[in-house]
């Protein structure tokens, strides 16, 4: 038996798992949504050979290879039919965000706020005081304590 042998069965056990249907997934309709499940995949794998002659039996060799993978679901990507734009795709994570993630994800939502202010502000010819304080309220969340 080759090195090869084991090596190849256990990597295509593998990769009957990883691919990117496994990552996000078929999409579930309902009347007004489209939910698509979005998952984290991760795979270790390992492999080894060996031969060796002892004094009473002569030599002997073994090969080995082992694997495995994980999937960990993380979020649902929800489309409503209804809506129109920006609004119509949302994320719905299904793990609690880290303190990180929990900043960017506040400091996303006013930037987008701004912006927003900011289009309707130049699509009227107008300056507001408004996109001012937004922009202090981003730089006092960026200066929070997670």
């Amino acid at each position: 038996m080759s090195v090869e042998d084991p090596i190849k069965s256990t990597l295509d056990g593998l990769f009957k798992v990883l691919n990117i249907e496994n990552v996000v997934g078929e999409p579930i309709e309902s009347d007004d949504k489209i939910l698509i499940p979005v998952t984290r995949m991760g795979m270790a794998f390992g492999a080894g050979m060996g031969e060796g002659e002892g004094p009473a039996e002569g030599s002997s060799k073994g090969s080995g290879a082992g694997g495995g993978a994980g999937v960990e679901p993380l979020a649902f990507i929800v489309v409503d039919k209804k809506a129109e734009g920006l609004d119509s795709v949302k994320v719905l994570p299904l793990t609690p965000p880290d303190p990180v993630n929990r900043a960017i994800g506040e400091i996303s939502a006013v930037a987008l706020e701004v912006l927003k202010e900011w289009q309707k502000d130049k699509n009227n010819g107008t300056e507001s005081g408004e996109k001012q304080s937004k922009l202090e309220k981003t730089s006092e969340l960026a200066k929070e304590p997670y």
